[in-house]
């Protein structure tokens, strides 16, 4: 076939019966007659830009970048709509924010369950477990979400199983809790980790064995450095030291699972602490955790511990413990800790371990 060369800036007469157009201006082989104000985006294959939509929803920062994707044309909307990209949509389009939940918020989330979003699952489930109060059908999508591999829905479920959440002090079931934590910790959650070392530590839902619980710990802080160490520094390589001695401790493959910690708050735990900071939805009878990257309530009076040395803070486990010590108890603590030492008390840290 004859083939005509078309230079940018040429009118659309010389394309009569064009079977494709180079937006470059390469080549342009007969076909379809093309007319004057043809739309090359029309022209492109619904998979093919189907792929790119889903790849933003994955990758967008803000819910606004979405909003503004699917207001773009009747194309786009319809796409941005679709199961396949609201299953890969990321937590970071979802509007989790306490201040702006509404009903079209709760049906964006429900739609993004339905598509098989595990983090909407993982979302939606916390917010109706502790924030509405419908504890079977949060645990459930907690527990789909887990199924499907999700490392923060194992860990949150291992954290009810421990305290019996939702239910009464009977209920608590430690070696599921234990069980839970491992699979979130095989997963590379770092709390997950954490917790699963303070167990094997203290012989809690497990026997007891101070080797591997140490070991367990001595990780953590490991993949935590790492996380706090890439976020800091995207772009830098992690010291050659610390690669010798922790390189038994990092993912492996091609597709390493993801590292996560609360060091990064997730969403919904901004999400419960803005819910219950509020004077409408505030409990006094009920207490939060005293993390501040937790905000899980309790679900029935004295279900969290206290502090063993103060009894002015309440944790939810283990973990939250451990780093609230790090961040801010361990100045506020401190003079609990001096009065504890000068009376011949017991260790502080071997006190603090078991609240």
């Amino acid at each position: 076939m004859k083939r005509k060369r078309l230079e940018i800036g040429d009118t659309p007469e010389i394309c009569n019966r064009c079977d494709f157009v180079d937006i470059s201006g390469e080549e342009v082989t007969s076909g379809t007659s093309i007319s004057v104000g043809f739309d090359f985006f029309d022209a492109m294959p619904d998979d093919l830009v189907l792929i790119v939509v889903c790849k933003l929803s994955a990758t967008a920062d803000c819910p606004a970048d979405f909003v503004n994707l699917s207001l773009t044309c009747r194309r786009l909307n319809g796409l941005c709509l679709g199961s396949p990209v609201l299953k890969a949509a990321s937590s970071k389009i979802m509007p989790v924010k306490a201040k702006k939940w509404s009903g079209s918020a709760h049906k964006f989330l429900v739609r993004c369950v339905e598509s098989g979003n595990l983090e909407a699952c993982y979302i939606l489930g916390m917010i109706q477990f502790y924030c509405l109060q419908k504890r079977m059908s949060g645990a459930a999508l907690m527990a789909r979400a887990a199924i499907g591999g999700h490392a923060q829905a194992l860990y949150s479920l291992a954290v009810i199983q421990f305290n019996g959440s939702g239910g009464t002090k009977r209920d608590k079931d430690l070696r599921a809790g234990v069980a839970l934590c491992a699979r979130a910790a095989f997963l590379g959650h770092v709390d997950a980790l954490r917790e699963l070392g303070h167990c094997l530590q203290d012989g809690y839902g497990v026997k007891k064995n101070i080797a591997d619980g140490r070991l367990f710990l001595f990780q953590a802080n490991a993949l935590e450095f790492a996380v706090v160490f890439r976020a800091k520094n995207p772009s830098a390589a992690l010291p050659p030291a610390w690669l010798r001695c922790n390189s038994n401790f990092l993912p492996r493959g091609n597709n390493p699972v993801c590292i996560t910690s609360t060091m990064v708050v997730h969403p919904v735990n901004r999400f419960l602490s803005e819910w219950f900071s509020s004077e409408s939805n505030s409990c006094s009878e009920l207490r939060l955790c005293s993390h501040s990257g937790c905000g899980r309530p309790e679900t029935r009076r004295h279900e969290f511990r206290r502090c063993s040395v103060c009894g002015a803070v309440n944790y939810c486990s283990r973990t939250c413990q451990a780093l609230d010590w790090k961040l801010r108890h361990k100045r506020e603590c401190s003079r609990f800790v001096r009065v504890a030492g000068e009376d011949g008390g017991d260790d502080v840290l071997h006190v603090r371990a078991d609240f």
